[in-house]
Protein backbone atom coordinates (compact mmCIF):
# COMPACT_ATOMS: atom_id res chain seq x y z
CA UNK A 1 0.00 0.00 0.00
CA UNK A 2 2.65 2.75 1.22
CA UNK A 3 4.71 1.67 -2.46
CA UNK A 4 1.81 2.13 -4.26
CA UNK A 5 0.75 5.49 -2.85
CA UNK A 6 4.85 6.46 -3.20
CA UNK A 7 4.61 5.34 -7.29
CA UNK A 8 1.48 7.95 -7.43
CA UNK A 9 3.37 10.39 -5.55
CA UNK A 10 6.14 10.59 -7.89
CA UNK A 11 3.83 10.31 -11.04
CA UNK A 12 2.49 13.56 -9.52
CA UNK A 13 5.76 15.31 -9.27
CA UNK A 14 7.19 14.31 -12.79
CA UNK A 15 4.45 16.09 -14.02
CA UNK A 16 4.46 19.17 -12.53
CA UNK A 17 8.09 19.08 -13.38
CA UNK A 18 7.31 18.38 -16.78
CA UNK A 19 4.35 21.24 -16.88
CA UNK A 20 6.44 24.10 -15.33
CA UNK A 21 9.39 22.83 -18.03
CA UNK A 22 6.96 23.26 -20.90
CA UNK A 23 5.84 26.84 -19.52
CA UNK A 24 9.21 28.23 -19.05
CA UNK A 25 10.33 27.11 -22.33
CA UNK A 26 7.31 28.84 -23.70
CA UNK A 27 8.29 31.89 -22.15
CA UNK A 28 11.88 31.92 -23.30
CA UNK A 29 10.92 31.05 -26.67
CA UNK A 30 8.38 34.14 -26.50
CA UNK A 31 11.29 36.08 -25.27
CA UNK A 32 13.72 35.28 -27.91
CA UNK A 33 11.24 35.13 -31.24
CA UNK A 34 10.82 37.37 -33.94
CA UNK A 35 7.51 39.73 -33.82
CA UNK A 36 4.57 38.03 -35.18
CA UNK A 37 3.98 39.33 -38.61
CA UNK A 38 0.61 40.63 -39.04
CA UNK A 39 -0.77 39.41 -42.86
CA UNK A 40 -2.41 42.12 -45.00
CA UNK A 41 -6.22 40.79 -45.88
CA UNK A 42 -6.02 40.74 -49.78
CA UNK A 43 -7.52 43.79 -51.73
CA UNK A 44 -11.21 43.07 -53.32
CA UNK A 45 -10.86 42.25 -56.71
CA UNK A 46 -12.30 44.88 -59.41
CA UNK A 47 -15.90 44.20 -60.24
CA UNK A 48 -16.54 42.04 -57.09
CA UNK A 49 -19.17 43.55 -54.97
CA UNK A 50 -18.66 42.92 -51.12
CA UNK A 51 -20.89 44.17 -48.69
CA UNK A 52 -19.20 45.16 -45.33
CA UNK A 53 -23.13 45.52 -43.92
CA UNK A 54 -26.78 45.57 -44.72
CA UNK A 55 -30.17 45.68 -42.86
CA UNK A 56 -33.49 47.24 -42.89
CA UNK A 57 -35.47 49.75 -40.80
CA UNK A 58 -38.29 52.20 -41.37
CA UNK A 59 -38.51 55.92 -41.10
CA UNK A 60 -40.80 58.68 -40.37
CA UNK A 61 -44.44 57.84 -40.16
CA UNK A 62 -47.27 58.58 -37.54
CA UNK A 63 -49.49 56.72 -35.25
CA UNK A 64 -53.00 56.83 -35.57
CA UNK A 65 -55.44 56.26 -32.23
CA UNK A 66 -59.25 54.98 -32.57
CA UNK A 67 -61.68 56.36 -30.31
CA UNK A 68 -62.84 53.80 -27.53
CA UNK A 69 -61.10 51.53 -25.14
CA UNK A 70 -59.82 48.37 -26.27
CA UNK A 71 -61.78 44.94 -25.08
CA UNK A 72 -59.06 42.88 -24.27
CA UNK A 73 -61.63 40.03 -23.74
CA UNK A 74 -62.61 40.23 -27.45
CA UNK A 75 -59.02 40.75 -28.58
CA UNK A 76 -59.57 39.33 -31.93
CA UNK A 77 -61.98 41.85 -33.15
CA UNK A 78 -62.11 44.96 -30.95
CA UNK A 79 -60.29 47.96 -32.19
CA UNK A 80 -61.53 50.55 -30.23
CA UNK A 81 -58.98 52.23 -28.58
CA UNK A 82 -56.53 50.77 -30.66
CA UNK A 83 -53.38 51.82 -32.72
CA UNK A 84 -51.49 51.71 -36.12
CA UNK A 85 -48.27 53.15 -37.21
CA UNK A 86 -48.62 54.05 -40.87
CA UNK A 87 -47.24 56.43 -43.41
CA UNK A 88 -43.32 55.56 -43.10
CA UNK A 89 -41.10 55.04 -45.55
CA UNK A 90 -39.23 51.23 -45.76
CA UNK A 91 -35.73 51.44 -46.16
CA UNK A 92 -33.02 49.01 -47.11
CA UNK A 93 -29.23 49.55 -47.13
CA UNK A 94 -26.05 47.88 -48.15
CA UNK A 95 -22.58 48.78 -46.75
CA UNK A 96 -19.61 48.12 -49.16
CA UNK A 97 -16.49 46.63 -48.12
CA UNK A 98 -14.47 49.51 -49.41
CA UNK A 99 -16.80 53.04 -48.72
CA UNK A 100 -15.00 56.01 -50.72
CA UNK A 101 -18.25 58.10 -51.38
CA UNK A 102 -21.13 59.38 -49.94
CA UNK A 103 -24.51 57.81 -48.89
CA UNK A 104 -26.86 57.58 -51.81
CA UNK A 105 -31.09 57.41 -50.91
CA UNK A 106 -32.82 56.10 -53.82
CA UNK A 107 -36.62 57.16 -54.48
CA UNK A 108 -38.93 55.35 -57.07
CA UNK A 109 -41.48 56.69 -58.98
CA UNK A 110 -45.33 56.24 -60.12
CA UNK A 111 -46.67 52.69 -59.21
CA UNK A 112 -42.75 51.39 -58.77
CA UNK A 113 -40.76 50.10 -55.37
CA UNK A 114 -37.80 50.06 -54.79
CA UNK A 115 -37.01 46.91 -57.14
CA UNK A 116 -36.22 48.81 -59.83
CA UNK A 117 -32.69 50.00 -58.95
CA UNK A 118 -31.97 46.92 -57.60
CA UNK A 119 -31.75 45.05 -60.86
CA UNK A 120 -32.83 45.21 -64.91
CA UNK A 121 -36.07 43.24 -66.41
CA UNK A 122 -33.69 40.91 -68.45
CA UNK A 123 -31.49 39.93 -64.62
CA UNK A 124 -28.88 42.16 -65.07
CA UNK A 125 -27.21 44.67 -62.58
CA UNK A 126 -28.81 47.43 -61.19
CA UNK A 127 -27.72 50.47 -60.22
CA UNK A 128 -27.36 49.79 -56.63
CA UNK A 129 -24.80 47.68 -57.12
CA UNK A 130 -23.13 49.97 -59.70
CA UNK A 131 -22.94 52.55 -56.82
CA UNK A 132 -21.77 50.12 -53.88
CA UNK A 133 -19.08 49.30 -56.20
CA UNK A 134 -18.13 52.70 -56.77
CA UNK A 135 -17.98 53.01 -53.24
CA UNK A 136 -21.21 54.35 -51.88
CA UNK A 137 -23.51 53.14 -49.52
CA UNK A 138 -26.85 52.96 -50.74
CA UNK A 139 -30.45 53.14 -48.83
CA UNK A 140 -33.51 51.92 -50.86
CA UNK A 141 -36.58 53.28 -50.49
CA UNK A 142 -39.95 52.13 -50.62
CA UNK A 143 -42.07 55.11 -49.97
CA UNK A 144 -45.20 55.64 -47.63
CA UNK A 145 -48.48 53.37 -49.11
CA UNK A 146 -46.18 51.16 -51.43
CA UNK A 147 -44.56 48.17 -51.51
CA UNK A 148 -43.00 46.85 -47.95
CA UNK A 149 -44.57 50.61 -46.33
CA UNK A 150 -47.94 49.56 -47.28
CA UNK A 151 -49.59 50.76 -43.56
CA UNK A 152 -51.89 53.55 -44.67
CA UNK A 153 -53.12 56.32 -42.98
CA UNK A 154 -55.44 56.45 -45.91
CA UNK A 155 -58.14 54.02 -47.43
CA UNK A 156 -57.17 53.76 -50.79
CA UNK A 157 -58.85 51.37 -53.46
CA UNK A 158 -57.07 49.17 -55.26
CA UNK A 159 -57.79 48.96 -58.97
CA UNK A 160 -57.73 45.67 -60.95
CA UNK A 161 -58.64 47.44 -64.13
CA UNK A 162 -55.70 46.49 -67.26
CA UNK A 163 -53.37 49.55 -67.91
CA UNK A 164 -49.96 47.91 -69.01
CA UNK A 165 -50.69 49.66 -72.42
CA UNK A 166 -51.05 52.87 -71.08
CA UNK A 167 -47.62 52.72 -68.68
CA UNK A 168 -45.58 51.37 -71.53
CA UNK A 169 -46.61 54.28 -73.67
CA UNK A 170 -46.50 56.56 -71.23
CA UNK A 171 -42.40 55.80 -70.51
CA UNK A 172 -41.43 56.21 -73.78
CA UNK A 173 -40.60 52.37 -74.18
CA UNK A 174 -42.32 51.84 -77.47
CA UNK A 175 -46.60 51.71 -78.04
CA UNK A 176 -49.18 49.29 -78.72
CA UNK A 177 -49.94 48.44 -82.00
CA UNK A 178 -51.47 45.35 -84.04
CA UNK A 179 -51.66 43.43 -80.51
CA UNK A 180 -47.94 43.79 -79.89
CA UNK A 181 -45.31 45.62 -77.93
CA UNK A 182 -43.36 47.78 -80.24
CA UNK A 183 -40.03 49.04 -79.14
CA UNK A 184 -38.74 52.76 -80.78
CA UNK A 185 -36.00 53.17 -82.87
CA UNK A 186 -32.68 52.39 -81.49
CA UNK A 187 -34.31 51.19 -78.14
CA UNK A 188 -31.71 50.16 -75.14
CA UNK A 189 -34.49 48.87 -73.20
CA UNK A 190 -33.98 45.14 -72.82
CA UNK A 191 -35.74 43.25 -75.56
CA UNK A 192 -38.17 39.59 -75.18
CA UNK A 193 -41.34 38.81 -73.96
CA UNK A 194 -39.71 37.19 -71.15
CA UNK A 195 -38.21 41.07 -70.07
CA UNK A 196 -41.36 42.64 -70.85
CA UNK A 197 -43.12 39.66 -68.30
CA UNK A 198 -40.56 40.71 -65.68
CA UNK A 199 -40.89 44.78 -66.10
CA UNK A 200 -44.98 44.63 -65.69
CA UNK A 201 -44.80 42.26 -62.59
CA UNK A 202 -42.36 44.88 -60.52
CA UNK A 203 -45.43 47.57 -61.15
CA UNK A 204 -46.72 48.06 -57.37
CA UNK A 205 -50.24 49.26 -56.16
CA UNK A 206 -50.51 52.35 -53.91
CA UNK A 207 -52.44 51.55 -50.84
CA UNK A 208 -53.82 54.88 -50.40
CA UNK A 209 -54.71 56.06 -54.34
CA UNK A 210 -58.26 55.60 -54.96
CA UNK A 211 -56.84 53.41 -58.17
CA UNK A 212 -60.77 52.59 -58.70
CA UNK A 213 -61.71 56.53 -59.13
CA UNK A 214 -58.87 57.32 -61.10
CA UNK A 215 -57.24 59.65 -58.54
CA UNK A 216 -53.69 59.81 -58.26
CA UNK A 217 -53.83 61.37 -54.59
CA UNK A 218 -50.27 60.68 -54.01
CA UNK A 219 -49.33 62.99 -50.77
CA UNK A 220 -46.46 64.45 -51.72
CA UNK A 221 -45.71 66.02 -47.81
CA UNK A 222 -45.99 62.89 -45.91
CA UNK A 223 -44.00 61.10 -48.71
CA UNK A 224 -41.19 63.57 -48.47
CA UNK A 225 -41.31 63.87 -44.49
CA UNK A 226 -40.81 60.09 -44.70
CA UNK A 227 -37.84 60.68 -47.11
CA UNK A 228 -36.51 63.46 -44.60
CA UNK A 229 -36.57 61.42 -41.72
CA UNK A 230 -34.57 58.49 -43.92
CA UNK A 231 -31.79 61.19 -44.52
CA UNK A 232 -31.83 61.98 -41.36
CA UNK A 233 -31.44 58.49 -40.01
CA UNK A 234 -28.41 58.06 -42.70
CA UNK A 235 -26.76 61.21 -41.02
CA UNK A 236 -27.40 59.83 -37.52
CA UNK A 237 -25.47 56.55 -38.30
CA UNK A 238 -22.82 57.68 -40.26
CA UNK A 239 -22.08 61.56 -39.83
CA UNK A 240 -22.99 62.16 -43.63
CA UNK A 241 -25.07 64.04 -45.82
CA UNK A 242 -26.96 62.03 -48.21
CA UNK A 243 -27.14 62.07 -52.20
CA UNK A 244 -30.86 61.56 -53.22
CA UNK A 245 -31.68 60.30 -56.56
CA UNK A 246 -35.40 61.02 -57.14
CA UNK A 247 -37.72 59.15 -60.39
CA UNK A 248 -40.78 60.45 -61.68
CA UNK A 249 -43.44 60.77 -59.69
CA UNK A 250 -40.63 60.63 -56.80
CA UNK A 251 -39.27 63.89 -58.03
CA UNK A 252 -42.10 65.99 -56.63
CA UNK A 253 -41.97 64.95 -52.91
CA UNK A 254 -37.54 64.89 -53.58
CA UNK A 255 -38.23 68.74 -54.01
CA UNK A 256 -40.21 69.47 -51.12
CA UNK A 257 -37.54 66.81 -48.63
CA UNK A 258 -34.91 69.53 -48.82
CA UNK A 259 -37.52 71.65 -46.20
CA UNK A 260 -37.60 69.21 -43.56
CA UNK A 261 -33.77 68.18 -43.38
CA UNK A 262 -30.48 69.81 -43.31
CA UNK A 263 -28.64 66.92 -45.04
CA UNK A 264 -28.75 66.44 -48.36
CA UNK A 265 -26.07 67.20 -50.48
CA UNK A 266 -27.37 66.58 -53.59
CA UNK A 267 -30.05 65.96 -55.40
CA UNK A 268 -30.14 63.93 -59.12
CA UNK A 269 -33.45 63.71 -60.78
CA UNK A 270 -34.13 60.96 -63.32
CA UNK A 271 -37.12 62.70 -65.31
CA UNK A 272 -38.75 64.14 -62.37
CA UNK A 273 -42.64 64.57 -63.07
CA UNK A 274 -42.10 68.64 -63.10
CA UNK A 275 -38.90 70.86 -61.80
CA UNK A 276 -39.98 73.24 -58.48
CA UNK A 277 -41.27 76.47 -59.72
CA UNK A 278 -39.11 79.65 -59.52
CA UNK A 279 -39.81 81.19 -55.64
CA UNK A 280 -41.98 78.38 -54.07
CA UNK A 281 -41.39 76.93 -51.10
CA UNK A 282 -39.21 74.07 -52.66
CA UNK A 283 -37.08 76.22 -54.70
CA UNK A 284 -35.98 78.72 -52.16
CA UNK A 285 -34.95 75.82 -49.28
CA UNK A 286 -33.27 74.15 -52.63
CA UNK A 287 -31.18 77.42 -53.00
CA UNK A 288 -31.07 78.57 -49.22
CA UNK A 289 -28.94 74.95 -48.59
CA UNK A 290 -26.88 75.57 -52.09
CA UNK A 291 -27.97 71.90 -53.00
CA UNK A 292 -26.58 70.85 -56.36
CA UNK A 293 -28.87 69.36 -58.60
CA UNK A 294 -28.86 67.63 -61.72
CA UNK A 295 -32.07 66.39 -63.78
CA UNK A 296 -31.51 63.25 -66.99
CA UNK A 297 -33.36 62.97 -69.68
CA UNK A 298 -33.79 59.88 -72.07
CA UNK A 299 -34.73 60.01 -75.88
CA UNK A 300 -37.79 60.38 -77.43
CA UNK A 301 -38.68 63.57 -76.15
CA UNK A 302 -40.31 66.84 -78.10
CA UNK A 303 -42.65 67.20 -80.61
CA UNK A 304 -40.17 66.50 -83.49
CA UNK A 305 -41.13 62.58 -82.56
CA UNK A 306 -44.31 62.03 -84.37
CA UNK A 307 -44.48 58.54 -83.73
CA UNK A 308 -44.29 58.75 -80.01
CA UNK A 309 -47.52 59.63 -78.40
CA UNK A 310 -45.92 60.62 -75.19
CA UNK A 311 -43.08 62.96 -76.49
CA UNK A 312 -44.56 66.46 -75.99
CA UNK A 313 -45.97 65.67 -72.53
CA UNK A 314 -42.62 64.79 -71.69
CA UNK A 315 -40.94 67.80 -73.66
CA UNK A 316 -43.23 70.44 -71.57
CA UNK A 317 -42.33 68.64 -68.24
CA UNK A 318 -38.40 68.63 -69.41
CA UNK A 319 -38.50 72.74 -70.07
CA UNK A 320 -39.28 73.01 -66.51
CA UNK A 321 -36.03 71.94 -65.64
CA UNK A 322 -34.57 74.63 -68.22
CA UNK A 323 -36.57 77.24 -65.99
CA UNK A 324 -35.13 76.33 -62.81
CA UNK A 325 -31.99 75.87 -63.80
CA UNK A 326 -31.87 79.10 -65.47
CA UNK A 327 -33.01 81.10 -62.30
CA UNK A 328 -31.38 78.62 -60.03
CA UNK A 329 -27.78 79.41 -61.46
CA UNK A 330 -28.77 83.17 -61.59
CA UNK A 331 -29.40 82.97 -57.91
CA UNK A 332 -25.84 81.13 -57.53
CA UNK A 333 -27.20 77.51 -57.27
CA UNK A 334 -25.73 74.80 -58.89
CA UNK A 335 -27.69 73.34 -61.44
CA UNK A 336 -27.63 70.90 -64.96
CA UNK A 337 -29.86 69.36 -67.36
CA UNK A 338 -28.53 66.25 -69.22
CA UNK A 339 -30.35 65.37 -72.77
CA UNK A 340 -28.62 61.89 -72.92
CA UNK A 341 -28.73 62.34 -76.43
CA UNK A 342 -26.73 65.34 -76.46
CA UNK A 343 -24.08 63.27 -74.16
CA UNK A 344 -23.87 60.98 -77.56
CA UNK A 345 -25.79 58.54 -75.32
CA UNK A 346 -28.88 57.20 -77.55
CA UNK A 347 -32.00 55.53 -77.20
CA UNK A 348 -32.84 55.81 -73.53
CA UNK A 349 -36.95 55.94 -72.12
CA UNK A 350 -38.07 56.44 -68.60
CA UNK A 351 -36.23 53.79 -67.16
CA UNK A 352 -32.80 54.45 -68.55
CA UNK A 353 -31.51 52.80 -65.16
CA UNK A 354 -32.64 49.67 -66.63
CA UNK A 355 -31.71 49.54 -69.71
CA UNK A 356 -29.14 48.31 -71.41
CA UNK A 357 -26.57 51.02 -71.07
CA UNK A 358 -27.54 51.66 -67.56
CA UNK A 359 -24.22 51.41 -66.69
CA UNK A 360 -22.91 54.36 -68.94
CA UNK A 361 -25.66 56.82 -67.49
CA UNK A 362 -24.26 55.37 -64.07
CA UNK A 363 -20.86 56.61 -64.63
CA UNK A 364 -21.96 59.89 -66.49
CA UNK A 365 -23.73 60.43 -62.68
CA UNK A 366 -20.62 59.75 -61.17
CA UNK A 367 -18.19 61.88 -63.05
CA UNK A 368 -21.08 64.58 -61.97
CA UNK A 369 -20.65 63.74 -58.11
CA UNK A 370 -16.94 63.41 -58.49
CA UNK A 371 -17.04 66.96 -59.83
CA UNK A 372 -19.66 68.96 -58.21
CA UNK A 373 -20.48 67.01 -54.82
CA UNK A 374 -17.01 65.59 -53.70
CA UNK A 375 -15.28 68.40 -54.49
CA UNK A 376 -17.54 70.44 -52.24
CA UNK A 377 -16.40 68.16 -48.97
Amino acid sequence: MKSRFAALLLAGIMTLSLVACGQQAAENTASTSEPETIVEQPSIPEGVLAIAEQGMFSAGGTVITSDGTFDVSNYYTSREGSTAHVDHANVLYQIPAEETGLPMVFLHGYGQSRMGWMTTPDGREGWSDMFLKMGHSVFLIDQPRRGEAGQTSVAGTINTEPSDQTWYTQFRIGTYLNDEFTYNEGSQFPAGEEALDQFFRQMTPDTGMDNAGGDQNIDNTVVAQAVAATIDEVYARTGKDSILVTHSQGGMPGWETARYTDHIAAIVAIEPGMAPQVDSDDYKALLEKKIPVIFYYGDYIGEEFTDVPAAAMWGFMASTADTFTTSYTAAGGISTVVHLPDEGITGNDHFMFQDMNNDVIAEHIENWIQANVMSAE
